[in-house]
């Protein structure tokens, strides 16, 4: 595919390495930078910057994942807690974000050094032309030696178009920008292998998503001011380890020790060849609209990696969708294996399965010569868990 990254892993093999890293991406969590009350905490703010400013200073390269900003705008906004409906998570947001940004401007400017705002929703690491502008942007900001801050774009990202949370978001960044590791910081300083209350060990080190299906990971959200939980961080850890980039997840009082290679948190290591940041999106956190199920000829084509799908493979539509929307794509006992991008809607493709691409154009006229997924927009998955 295209978009393929290239067929390498992270040099980073172990957390001890991570002070030879030359580009890291750091995402830190809202009650990680926020009081119990939702403003911004300056003292948690500031011990983020000194560990960081320490990192940069050894000449790593750094792009920073930080929410807050919708915490930080609930007590300007006279909120008592994080609001539910869109409208208002979006207006805190609004407001928010430019005051954490003011106090990392603030901060960073003691060492030197410049920081830069970068907003991103889901639709910009979908769209070929926006990924490759998101991917200019953050790169040139790191050669002009500014420290890119990023942030989901909550004042205008719908649901539709939403990453969900940072921790998926800072998976995509880390992929678009190739880095050597993904460390996410939070109030949890270990992955365990059951609650620490209740006699749980720490887990050092996770090789493969297998390691964890007997531990409890509790629900998402029980921090209060974030939207995610454990959950979310070991599907993001797990999500870049298994496309190549090895993570770290610790709690944000770790992170000297962490980026200072000592044995703290959990380390996701990494494993299989790296993958694009919209080829992850594809194969893992698209919003799923419907099914294409293939004949045992197709399967293989499209295994391959290296084949469009054409309707002459397809035997069963299932669920309704639009052309542009993701479809998984099947074998015949409905197991998905791939998703894409898929060209025709639910209610064109039954006239054309069975068809070669000659009899739909004699058949149906101009334009259904396309595949209905193509090569470009197809991503092969594998079970996270």
């Amino acid at each position: 595919m295209s978009e393929s990254a290239t067929k390498t892993i992270s040099a980073i093999t172990s957390p001890h390495q991570l002070p030879q890293a030359k580009r890291l991406v750091i995402k830190v969590g809202s009650s990680s930078l926020t009081t119990v009350s939702g403003g911004i905490s300056h003292e948690r703010l500031k011990f983020l910057v000194d560990t960081l400013a320490e990192t940069l200073r050894n000449g790593t390269e750094v792009i920073l994942v930080s929410s807050g900003a919708i915490a930080a705008g609930l007590a300007p906004l006279g909120l008592a807690k994080r609001p539910k409906d869109l409208a208002t998570q979006q207006a805190a947001a609004a407001v928010g974000q430019g005051l954490l940004l003011a106090q990392y401007t603030q901060l960073f400017d003691e060492y030197d050094q410049r920081v830069g705002q970068v907003l991103l929703t889901a639709d910009d690491l979908m769209r070929r032309s926006s990924y490759t502008n998101a991917l200019r942007s953050l790169v040139r900001l790191l050669n002009l030696g500014v420290l890119p801050i990023v942030n989901e774009n909550d004042a205008v990202a719908t649901r539709e178009i939403r990453f969900g949370d940072n921790d998926r978001l800072a998976s995509l960044v880390a992929h678009l920008v190739k880095a050597d590791a993904l460390l996410l910081f939070s109030d949890v300083d270990s992955v365990y292998d059951a609650h620490p209350d209740d006699g749980g060990s720490r887990i050092t080190t996770i090789e493969h998503p297998d390691e964890l299906e007997a531990v409890d990971l509790g629900t998402p959200g029980a921090a209060g001011v974030g939207t995610g939980g454990m959950i979310t961080k070991v599907d993001a850890a797990t999500l870049s380890s298994s496309a190549g980039i090895p993570t770290l997840v610790t709690s944000t009082d770790n992170a000297a020790k962490a980026l200072r290679g000592e044995d703290v948190g959990t380390w996701f290591a990494a494993r299989n060849s790296r993958r694009s940041a919209r080829d992850v999106w594809l194969a893992y956190l698209a919003n799923i609209e419907g099914k294409l199920i293939l004949d045992a000829g197709a399967v293989k084509a499209i295994a391959s990696g290296t084949n469009s799908l054409l309707a002459a493979g397809i035997t069963a539509v299932r669920g309704e969708f639009e052309a542009g929307d993701v479809v998984e794509i099947c074998d015949a006992d409905g197991t998905p294996f791939a998703r894409g991008l898929v060209n025709f809607g639910s209610h064109e493709l039954p006239d054309m399965l069975g068809h070669s691409t000659t009899e739909l154009v004699e058949e149906m006229g101009a334009g259904y010569d396309r595949s209905v997924v193509h090569v470009d927009d197809l991503a092969l998955i594998e079970p996270i868990f």
